[in-house]
């Protein structure tokens, strides 16, 4: 009798996602698409996924990438679908990026570069004219001027140090520093303890946070008043995060010199003082396989063995097998969860050999280790207990 051919995973590609991290994905166990009706992963970079129909056979979304605003995480979370970013993957590019809008500001290289290509290469007094129009660049060295990092994750932490070893003065301020963070920073970074105290201390101010409730127009007009007249803004975090109107107010008020941002809007196109990219931040080679590399890594580690890091709506769990038979459990996290999968599971004569329970907020997970296989019907009666969202079993 022929032996029965496993079905591929259907994983959809959105996007370009770099090869290098769908080579992480086997071909003999995952098939790659670019269109699907009903996938079991959707793998995306920056393609608004609010509305679409992720049909029922759908187990985990991926984002190459930090940020998950095109992502209707609420809602996959109502079904115990995780979605994975990649934190920190992208971090070297972006702390780049900022260091090369730092020095374009503090130098005025972008004025400069309009004056030059507005000049007449054929004018007998070019050289005359260069150098009377110098005069009108002259900038500053950035040793000695004082930086205030706004969000102290991988990325600000990064832009700290950077900044430090080229003899900058660091500020930082981040309510929600993790443990980890707070490790990896610099010690020569001084904390401030409010957002005002670091404006108000800061020559140039740089945005490390993400786009929420608390933080959209972080920068409005009440803090850039806060600010040091002549400061320099950059905002290579999310677009939200600043009030473009009162940045522009506060351009044509002298009280900031120049704002560098990745994010070009209506509003501050072709404005004086206005240095506009075109969302660059994760725009390099590099950063663009490590993210593919990382969210492969974490969506094949949870598919094949229900494990869960950076998976932004759920808790990260991770426990070593001690049994061929596993289930993972998401549910919503209530009291007594647990006692009632222990008992569905004791009731069959299934033995737990090894359980792992973390919560996150709202949402709980459930990774059980048992001695025996674990038949069809004790699954669908995992499925029936009120509060459980989703039930996957997960034989070695």
């Amino acid at each position: 009798m022929a032996k029965s051919v496993e079905k591929k995973v259907e994983v959809l590609v959105l996007n370009q996602i770099a090869q290098v991290g769908l080579k992480r994905l086997p071909a003999e166990r995952y098939s790659i698409v670019k269109e699907a009706k009903a996938p079991e992963v959707v793998l995306v970079r920056s393609q608004d996924l609010h509305g679409m129909d992720f049909g029922p056979n759908i187990k985990a979304v991926g984002r190459a990438g930090a940020g998950v605003n095109n992502i209707p995480v609420a809602a996959l979370s109502k079904s115990g679908i995780p979605v994975f970013n990649a934190p920190g993957a992208n971090a070297n590019a972006v702390k780049e990026l900022v260091l090369a809008g730092m020095l374009m500001a503090a130098r005025n290289l972008v004025p400069a570069l309009e004056f030059v290509r507005g000049l007449n290469a054929a004018a007998p007094d070019l050289d005359k004219q260069v150098e009377k129009g110098k005069a009108s660049f002259a900038g500053v060295e950035l040793p000695g001027h004082a930086l205030g990092v706004i969000g102290l994750g991988k990325i600000g932490s990064l832009v700290a140090d950077a900044a430090i070893r080229l003899g900058m003065q660091v500020l930082g301020f981040d309510p929600e520093i993790t443990v980890d963070a707070a490790w990896s920073l610099p010690s020569q970074v001084r904390r401030a303890t409010s957002l005002d105290e670091v404006l108000k201390a800061s020559h140039f101010v740089t945005l490390h946070v993400p786009l929420s409730a608390k933080t959209r127009h972080l920068i409005n007009t009440k803090t850039v008043e806060l600010m040091r007249p002549g400061a320099i803004l950059l905002n290579f975090s999310r677009e939200g995060v600043v009030d473009d109107e009162a940045v522009l107010k506060g351009l044509r008020s002298h009280r900031l010199k120049c704002h560098v941002t990745d994010f070009p809007s209506a509003v501050l196109v072709n404005q004086p003082g206005v240095v506009a990219l075109p969302h660059l931040g994760a725009s390099t080679r590099e950063a663009e396989d490590n993210c593919a590399v990382m969210v492969a890594d974490q969506v094949r580690e949870y598919l094949e063995d229900g494990t869960l890091v950076n998976a932004v709506n759920f808790p990260d769990a991770v426990i070593a097998r001690e049994s061929p038979y596993r289930l993972a459990i998401a549910n919503a996290n209530v009291p007594n969860m647990l006692a009632r999968i222990s008992q569905a599971m004791g009731g069959r004569g299934i033995n737990i050999r090894n359980m792992l329970n973390k919560s996150r907020g709202e949402m709980a997970y459930t990774l059980v280790d048992v001695d025996s296989a674990v038949p069809a019907d004790a699954l669908e009666e995992l499925r029936g207990i009120e509060g459980v969202l989703a039930v996957r079993y997960l034989p070695a």
